[in-house]
């Protein structure tokens, strides 16, 4: 019977495909009684069998693994290294019991902890520690041998570890990264003494460390003889000649010959990396020695701004290196410290001792040098927390059977404490330091004369009033024209969106040619307009980014930030954000809200700087809602540069009250807020509902809310965007946002 055309529609055709590829496929493998559903479900059940046996199910959850876990471990403030150590917790054999070691873990896991080291020798800058290298050098020593002191003896008598154990985790101790680094740097002390011997004292003790590391695997061996030291120095002779003498020259000469060859430039360095490790294995060494000697060597190959090097750390830190923190995570064992008080005990005893040490070093390095208490603290707070170098160290000695179960554990417990510790120290000390000396960094003045101003562009209402904000701030002496920048999403509409944003921007120009301004346009595309706007940013060189105002409450918003908070958070740039009521020319006066210390932050100068010149453009006094002590900073500013503003001041303390300013504010005044980022020194949790606030109860007034630049050093170590912030200051934000949520979703309903 022939079937009625009308009758078939999608549903008949996919009725039609499933009863074919039951056919082909399962009606072999029927049994009386079963459906093709049936065996779907039985093949899908004996695939998520425990452990998963299949490698394409394994990987796929790895990948979910690095995908999700730091989106949602972001929002409960945990460091991203902890949170893959305890999602490899979660999955591994002593958790859920998802994923086992097998062949493609360990072999993922090797090259993540190749990468780790790498990695950190390509970060050390070398030319900070040749500027203080007689302290490095004295720093380096103190905190290599007083950890060794106090910890050798303490795991030999104390925990009972044999004397190879007792003196590779002593070595541990020694050994610390520089997770706190992005913190001093964008604090703008990142070239204060304190911090450069720091840096340096880490790369002495670290490479003492893995040297150490090595004796100690070959006396584990039961290598350790006459013969066996003249093979070693003989074998590291030769290893370091290779390494560094021959690795160098062939580096200059195969980035000269393909110097076009991007991909190639990448891949020659992996392979460099690999082969110094394979070296290091030859001469009798660990290969994380060899990945470690390879950074150091390739470092002056591998701008810390180039392309290449962030190449290099996007694979590593998108993959290898996740991989190897969650292979790390599947080796704890919990039962294990459930089980009784002596995992507890070892646990405690190795985070006091770690402590306690690279205490005792800073102490002894500021004793020796004179240095003041607040150099002590910023000294202990860098250097007391343990992660890429310690994991390093202590997986190897695991799987060769030096340590057991207990100190790894305890070892994870260490590195979580230690960098809570090492986050909430460094932040204070480096506040102290800002607050309480007379010099402050501050940017070179020449850059003033190198001001770029981006504005992205949106909104054509709103575009005629940033472009003016710009040119108010613009100073007279920059030779670099308003960059007008408008992004559009890639999708099928991006040829056509374009086209509709070129001609929206060619209005700014003419715009800006009226008052005899030029206006440079750019237009491009990208997957987000936020992510467009940071790149920009960064290839044009911007020193200000100016962007309107809009405060949504979508709920997808609340939960993955808004264009503002993302443009802050991802930018060094002083961004300034507008909502502008009317036309510039039609305010009374300009009133500045300053936090306390906002005298104290880096790019203080920076902000007043462009206020003050906003004031001289549109003919308006300036007045200062400050402490005494910032406005003091202020008038000596203003005096510095002979302005002709006048300014004025209204003692303003607490700023906890912000809501109850009206009495200060009209309608007719342009009000500008100088905000810091998270972790700056004037950095307070109230100042994160400063723009809810503005758009509720000042919503008929024209603002401009002025993110403070951040410092222009902004090199990052391994891991060290893990640790930017203080983790109980970010801790108390979440929850104060989060009670403010369910407050506002109870009113609603």
């Amino acid at each position: 019977m022939e079937i009625n055309s009308t009758a078939r529609t999608p549903f008949y055709k996919a009725g039609r495909f499933l009863f074919a590829f039951n056919c082909l496929y399962l009606e072999p493998q029927r049994t009386p009684g079963t459906t093709p559903m049936t065996q779907i479900l039985d093949r899908l059940i004996d695939l998520l069998q425990k452990p998963f046996h299949s490698s394409v199910l394994i990987f796929a959850v790895i990948l979910f693994i690095i995908l999700l876990a730091p989106i949602l471990l972001r929002s409960l403030k945990i460091p991203g290294i902890i949170g893959l150590i305890l999602s490899g917790l979660v999955i591994g054999p002593h958790g859920l019991g998802w994923i086992e070691k097998n062949a493609a873990v360990d072999l993922f896991s090797t090259i993540g902890l190749l990468y780790i080291m790498f990695l950190a020798g390509l970060e050390l800058d070398l030319k900070e520690f040749k500027t203080n290298k007689h302290k490095s050098l004295v720093f380096g020593l103190y905190t290599f041998l007083i950890p060794m002191a106090i910890g050798f003896p303490v795991c030999r008598y104390l925990i009972g570890l044999d004397f190879n154990a007792s003196l590779l985790v002593a070595s541990m101790f020694s050994t610390h990264t520089l997770v706190t680094y992005p913190i001093v740097s964008r604090m703008g002390i990142s070239r204060h003494e304190a911090v450069a011997v720091t840096v340096g004292g880490t790369m002495l003790t670290d490479t003492a460390v893995l040297v150490l590391f090595a004796v100690i695997v070959g006396s584990v061996k039961g290598e350790i003889n006459l013969h066996f030291w003249i093979n070693f120095a003989i074998s590291v002779v030769l290893f370091l000649l290779v390494v560094f003498l021959l690795i160098p020259v062939v580096t200059a000469w195969f980035f000269k010959k393909l110097e076009g060859e991007k991909r190639s430039h990448f891949i020659f360095v992996l392979a460099m990396v690999f082969f110094a490790a394979f070296l290091s294995e030859v001469a009798g060494l660990e290969p994380i020695i060899g990945a470690f000697a390879a950074g150091i060597a390739l470092n002056r190959f591998v701008p810390r701004t180039s392309s290449l090097m962030n190449r290099l750390e996007f694979v590593g830190n998108a993959i290898f290196i996740p991989f190897f923190l969650i292979s790390v995570g599947m080796l704890i064992n919990l039962k294990v410290i459930s089980n009784g008080t002596a995992a507890w005990i070892i646990a405690g005893t190795l985070t006091v001792v770690a402590i306690l040490g690279k205490y005792l070093a800073a102490a002894m390095t500021s004793l020796t040098f004179k240095y003041p208490a607040t150099w002590r603290r910023l000294i202990f707070g860098m250097s007391s927390s343990h992660a890429a170098a310690t994991l390093a160290v202590i997986m190897v000695g695991f799987k060769m059977g030096i340590i057991d179960v207990n100190v790894l554990n305890g070892t994870i417990v260490l590195i979580l404490v230690t960098c809570l510790v090492a986050s909430f120290v460094t932040e204070n000390a480096a506040k102290r330091i800002l607050i309480l000396e007379d010099e402050v960094k501050e940017q070179p003045t020449s850059l003033q004369l190198d001001q770029k101003i981006l504005v992205p562009i949106s909104n054509p209402h709103t575009m005629e009033r940033l472009i003016d904000l710009a040119i108010a701030i613009k100073l007279p002496k920059t030779r670099f024209p308003i960059v007008s920048l408008s992004v559009v999403d890639d999708d099928h509409m991006a040829k056509s969106k374009l086209i509709e944003a070129k001609h929206m921007l060619e209005k700014a120009i003419i715009h800006a040619a009226a008052i005899d301004q030029k206006v440079e346009i750019i237009t491009t595309i990208d997957q987000k307009v936020t992510a467009g706007i940071k790149r920009v940013a960064k290839e044009i060189f911007a020193s200000e980014i100016i962007i309107g105002f809009a405060l949504k409450n979508q709920f997808s918003e609340m939960l993955f930030g808004n264009t503002v908070k993302y443009i802050v958070e991802n930018t060094d740039q002083a961004i300034w954000v507008a909502s502008i009521q009317s036309n510039l020319n039609q305010y009374k006066k300009i009133v500045v809200i300053c936090p306390k210390f906002a005298d104290r932050e880096f790019g203080f100068q920076n902000w007043l700087s462009r206020v003050l010149r906003m004031g001289k453009s549109l003919e308006l006094s300036c007045q200062f809602l400050a402490t005494p002590q910032t406005f003091n900073q202020v008038a000596d500013y203003h005096k510095q540069q002979r302005s002709s503003v006048s300014i004025s001041h209204t003692e303003f303390l607490d700023w906890e009250e912000f809501q109850h300013l009206g009495r200060h504010l009209s309608p007719s005044d342009l009000i500008v807020i100088p905000l810091p980022r998270n972790g700056g020194v004037s950095y307070k949790l109230s100042q994160e509902s400063i723009p809810r606030l503005m758009s509720k109860h000042f919503e008929t007034f024209s603002f401009i809310l002025v993110y403070t630049t951040s410092a222009d050093d902004t090199t990052e170590l391994m891991f060290s965007h893990d640790f930017d912030n203080t983790i109980i200051e970010k801790g108390m934000t979440l929850f104060k946002r989060r009670s403010k949520l369910i407050n506002w979703l109870f009113k609603n309903n």
